[in-house]
């Protein structure tokens, strides 16, 4: 059972999407509990037609929202009761369990780094993303929430990717990479390099199945279950990828249809089938994993389904226990890592 702060003035268009997502969630999930965190004169009207929820679905006061163009330490401090504050105010009070926003990325980490909601052991959050590969699936962190990440973050990535993994994609003992310029040992930067005999002396590394560096192209063939790398590399390649998939199934996918005649319907709903293995949509949203609770980034122009996806994998979070598995595994490395 998990208790949710959803940050209903999220988004690129709100609260639409949030309301659709959050109904969608007390209808389909049993054990979960939402508080729409926003505007509580319109949100309160909002719900008023769905009494049947009772204390299920809620509504929490907040003094304005961050907007996209913000930025975000700017809006916050400005702004100290806006929704996305309330929320992690809540989960910092232990009022709720997660906090699930589709509003500015940086805002959402920024506020979180605000409240040092962190776990036990964990010296910096990352954002961790699920991609699809050529093998099934790849747990790709950070991808955006430590751009200026130490050695010792990116081996504690590397323990929090591999225990995601092993909850969300079902691998007993995931496979560990380093995404790097290339994979023989010694290449890269500092960073790299330094991580790398971080890795090689890790208990909780070796304990998985670590093999090395991985390059750009191994990402999707699948050659690992995890790769790991800094935030600002790591949106790099999350927002190239977003752009590659979008610009292939509009000229790739246009061309195919074009082309064909009797089986033009057919080639049409296999495009819609992929398409929806790919979208962001059907994932819901990207965990910040390393803080005390549970967190769902969403993107920006998420729908309803994608906000329920999204509330739907808080859920799964709390009730799997990852928190729990990621405190335990990096209690063993901390004389690599050095104090907080």
């Amino acid at each position: 059972m998990a208790r949710v702060a959803l940050d209903a003035m999220g988004g690129d268009v709100f609260p639409g999407p949030n309301l659709e997502g959050a109904v969608k969630a007390v209808e389909a999930l049993p054990g979960i509990e939402i508080v729409l965190v926003g505007d509580a004169p319109l949100l309160s009207q909002e719900i008023a037609s769905h009494p049947e929820f009772g204390r299920r679905l809620t509504v929490q006061a907040a003094d304005g929202y961050v907007g996209m163009d913000e930025k975000p330490t700017d809006a916050l401090r400005k702004k100290p009761n806006c929704s996305l504050a309330v929320c992690w105010q809540l989960m910092a009070s232990k009022a709720v369990d997660a906090v699930v926003s589709a509003g500015h990325t940086g805002a959402v980490v920024a506020a979180g780094l605000r409240t040092r909601l962190f776990l036990r052991n964990v010296r910096r959050p990352g954002i961790a993303v699920v991609l699809p590969t050529m093998r099934g699936r790849c747990v790709l962190m950070d991808v955006g929430a430590n751009p200026a990440a130490r050695p010792e973050h990116l081996l504690q990535y590397g323990v929090m990717g591999a225990v995601y993994a092993r909850n969300l994609l079902g691998v007993e003992k995931p496979s560990i990479g380093l995404m790097n310029i290339g994979s023989e040992d010694g290449k890269g930067n500092d960073l790299v390099r330094e991580a790398q005999e971080l890795y090689a002396k890790s208990k909780a590394i070796q304990s998985y199945n670590y093999v090395g560096n991985v390059e750009g192209r191994d990402l999707y063939e699948g050659r690992t279950d995890v790769v790991i790398c800094e935030g600002f590399v790591g949106n790099v390649i999350l927002k190239s990828s977003e752009g590659i998939v979008d610009m292939l199934f509009k000229t790739v996918g246009k061309a195919v249809v074009s082309a064909l005649d009797v089986e033009r319907n057919k080639a049409i709903e296999a495009l819609k089938a992929l398409e929806r293995k790919y979208v962001y949509h059907e994932s819901g949203g990207a965990p910040l994993l390393g803080v005390d609770g549970n967190c769902i980034i969403c993107h920006g122009s998420s729908n309803g389904h994608s906000i329920f996806n999204a509330l739907k994998l808080a859920d799964e979070l709390q009730n799997r226990g990852i928190n729990s598995q990621i405190c335990s595994e990096l209690e063993v490395d901390l004389q690599l890592v050095g104090s907080a």
